[in-house]
């Protein structure tokens, strides 16, 4: 493929290097990021005409303290609220939002969290995202693991006790196709009650055949809802393309697919825009698909290999804090995810208040586990990570902790019959 590149500009040839200048500095050298590529399936939705018409006209300066004090006195959150909740004029009343959160928080999920991991089994992208470690033009170390490696990772996490695996790739077709990902799915299924996907995005069949082989959800990161944006970010790669990106928690759903979780990467682009787009994706998708299970995350940027300028825009803990509690009131019944992205303090806080997942004994590299969980020396043949992360907790230390809070650590709670 064109730009299967996956090493770093030192070792790119004078023609790849010539190329990648163009991306950077040329944007009429690139694709147009809202037209779909061949392969690409097309469906059709008004979900994000909904959400972009919001959010364009989405003027946060406008807010008053007595907006939002009168959206936190209505016992159910309209569209408006959550306007006024994610604007600057809410920021003295956090306190305030914090309470209702916890309110709505404990009515519909009790004090329950629930624990879940991350397994990266191939980092190869062939994407060219600017703030991303695996994009194609980095220089990191590419491992693809195979049917043996997968289910020696599996077992390693599964003897710690887990119980829900979410998997992931890099965004590569060509190394880490949809069969690929289906055997690991099924590998999956020997060992885990809960088995999520974190990949590119796939067509409806696709989907289908990924949920035949055991995946019971699907996480897809919109990045940025700013298309825009967006295009000075993506430069190269099926990733261009926003639409096909935005649609396709709908094409999982449609596919069979149990549930479906999304996210904006905040520190991207306007992060009040965005976590009020990523609010509205799922609002507007549930009223289309009530059966379905929807969660959302708020992950911020992380410094990245070969990159120490990568770090969140403008989005500090208590700007995170404000989105997950206005998240919470205005959608009660979606699960939160806090990732490992954020801090052990962080997350023992937010559990307390609107989270309701996380992740433990979490590695972004791959084929490290064995090291990482038993403290074996590695013997330096794992593929590098996406990003670093903040908390490394183990399994059994992040149970202990959120017992200590006087909460629930849940592995699973679903039975099959």
């Amino acid at each position: 493929m064109e730009n299967q590149f996956f090493i770093d500009s030192e070792y790119l040839s004078t023609e790849a290097l010539a190329k990648k200048h163009r991306l950077e500095t040329d944007p009429s050298s690139r694709r147009n990021h809202m037209e779909y590529m061949p392969g690409m399936e097309q469906i059709e939705s008004d979900v994000c005409a909904n959400v972009m018409e919001h959010m364009n006209s989405y003027d946060y300066t406008k807010y008053s303290v007595n907006d939002v004090k009168a959206a936190l006195e209505h016992e159910t959150c309209t569209i408006e609220d959550l306007k006024a909740l994610l604007s600057p004029a809410a920021e003295p009343l956090l306190e305030e939002m914090a309470q209702r959160a916890r309110l709505e928080t404990s009515k519909h999920f009790g004090n329950t969290v629930y624990l879940f991991t991350p397994l990266y089994i191939a980092n190869y992208c062939e994407n060219y995202c600017v703030y991303c470690g695996f994009n194609c033009y980095n220089h990191i170390k590419r491992m693809k693991l195979d049917k043996d490696q997968i289910e020696k990772e599996m077992k390693i996490i599964a003897d710690s006790g887990m119980e829900e695996i979410l998997i992931l790739t890099g965004e590569s077709r060509s190394k880490s196709d949809v069969s690929y990902i289906g055997e690991a799915c099924k590998l999956a299924r020997k060992y885990f009650r809960m088995v999520g996907l974190e990949i590119y995005p796939v067509n409806t069949d696709e989907y289908k055949y990924l949920h035949d082989c055991g995946a019971d959800y699907v996480t897809v990161f919109q990045e940025t809802y700013d298309s825009d944006k967006y295009e000075k970010l993506h430069l190269l790669g099926h990733k261009r393309v926003w639409p096909y990106r935005f649609d396709a928690q709908e094409r999982a759903l449609r596919g069979g697919m149990r549930g479906v979780a999304f996210s904006a990467l905040l520190g991207l682009s306007d992060f009040r825009k965005d976590a009020l787009a990523s609010a509205l994706h799922v609002y507007f998708l549930q009223r289309k698909y009530p059966y379905a299970e929807m969660s959302l995350s708020c992950p911020r940027l992380r410094p990245i290999i070969n990159n120490d300028k990568i770090n969140p825009l403008d989005v500090h803990e208590k700007q995170l804090c404000q989105i997950l509690c206005a998240y919470r009131i205005f959608l009660p019944f979606v699960g939160i995810t806090v990732s490992s992205r954020e801090s052990a303090a962080f997350r023992n806080g937010i559990v307390r208040i609107a989270a309701t997942k996380v992740s433990a004994g979490v590695s972004t590299g791959i084929g490290d586990h064995e090291s990482k969980y038993s403290g074996k020396e590695s013997d330096g043949t794992e593929g590098d990570e996406q990003f670093e992360i903040a908390d490394n907790r183990s399994l059994d230390k992040m149970y202990k902790d959120i017992a200590s809070e006087g909460l629930q650590p849940v592995l699973n709670d679903y039975l099959y019959v």
